[in-house]
């Protein structure tokens, strides 16, 4: 049987599970680029299905968390970019712009590849990535100019002269974006609404546990101010794949930002 609580339950339990201390967490190992541990081990002891709140007469709610001392990007919303049908990360960003994996050899078979990028809008990567809010076009691109690349880097100029002979330093082709309207839609959907839990975190014996200390209520998603967070750099996308594994593609917000996304932001306690 699902359990519908209100608001004011779920608020009144998270209150309860800042007064327990110390929680161990669910994820067996620390993994700060990951910041769902800290809401997965609240929605556990809440007994509440992932990143679906039951919530009565309310839409569009979800629970994120991160950990107090880190100044890590929060993730919004998972997403892979379009072309959907050109399975662009595993079938273009990896095999043709990847670099080795930093385990290559060593915990993953020899040939692994990488692609890791956390991206803004405001400036390019060491590798000459970026993204770009097309206003006119009505879509988020994700852009490559080679010229942009630091190869006065000796490994990033290795990786250079690799995708020269790969695929060639021209533009994307084709190039990565997301369209405003799926965007809209997908998020208007699922950040419409949301409580943000804030935890101390320490390790003991190789496991992680949490403090819970602090909770926000961000209410009032506005899409505007989604695309105004990506063009100043708020918002970045990340890309974090490997040959057999892609984590996946994400909108992620830097942290004290939420008052540029949310029409009101209260801090319950």
């Amino acid at each position: 049987m699902i359990r519908i609580i209100t608001k004011e339950q779920l608020i009144e339990e998270i209150r309860k599970v800042t007064q327990r201390g110390w929680i161990k967490s669910v994820k067996r190992t620390k993994n700060v680029r990951n910041d769902g541990a800290v809401g997965n081990a609240l929605e556990k002891l809440l007994g509440i299905p992932e990143n679906n709140l039951p919530i009565a007469n309310a839409n569009g709610w979800e629970l994120k968390g991160q950990r107090l001392h880190t100044t890590s990007l929060v993730t919004l919303k998972h997403y892979e970019p379009f072309p959907r049908g050109a399975d662009i990360v595993s079938k273009m960003l990896l095999p043709l712009y990847g670099w080795a994996h930093k385990q290559a050899g060593k915990k993953y078979p020899r040939n692994e590849m990488s692609f890791r990028s956390t991206t803004s809008a405001t400036q390019f990567t060491n590798r000459g990535f970026t993204v770009v809010v097309d206003r006119q076009q009505r879509k988020i691109r994700f852009v490559f100019d080679s010229t942009k690349a630091d190869i006065a880097d000796p490994d990033i100029a290795t990786w250079h002269k690799s995708v020269e002979s790969r695929v060639g330093l021209r533009p994307f082709n084709p190039e990565p974006y997301w369209g405003f309207d799926d965007l809209r839609d997908l998020m208007g959907e699922k950040a419409r609404n949301c409580f943000y839990v804030i935890a101390d975190s320490k390790v003991k014996r190789g496991r992680e546990y949490f403090s819970y200390q602090s909770l926000l209520m961000l209410t009032g998603f506005s899409f505007d101010n989604f695309l105004s967070c990506i063009e100043r750099g708020i918002i970045q996308i990340d890309f974090d794949a490997r040959t057999h594994h892609n984590h996946g593609t994400k909108f992620r917000i830097k942290q004290g930002f939420w008052k540029d996304l949310y029409s009101e932001v209260s801090q319950l306690f």
